[in-house]
């Protein structure tokens, strides 16, 4: 597991459509799985799960983005999961960290 949590400019849709499209296009086999919005009389919240296929790790792996918004502030939280190929412990993460750099570099 690997984890992301940041304070960004910009309007709430913008941030949301620049990481939703940057991380879809940044990889041939990612998948937008599924997502959900909320809003509230003082925010929004955006939850988006993302799956890819990890040619390192030879496996596939999910990254959950949160993007939240209250009182014009927006806040980006990413934690991908998955990737491992061991039955007790993480040996291999470097699908999920290449993932979440993706996201980092957009940001």
């Amino acid at each position: 597991m690997a984890k992301l949590d940041r304070d960004v400019s910009g309007s709430f849709d913008e941030v949301l459509s620049r990481l939703t499209n940057g991380i879809l296009s940044g990889s041939v086999s990612a998948t937008l799985e599924d997502g959900v919005d909320y809003v509230f009389a003082d925010g929004r919240v955006a939850v988006r799960v993302f799956e890819r296929y990890s040619y390192m790790g030879g496996n596939r792996l999910t990254m959950t983005l949160v993007v939240s918004e209250k009182g014009g502030y927006v806040h980006v939280t990413a934690i991908t999961s998955g990737g491992s190929q061991a039955l007790f412990w993480k040996i291999n993460t470097f699908g999920e960290e290449a993932f979440l750099q993706k996201l980092a570099d957009l940001l």
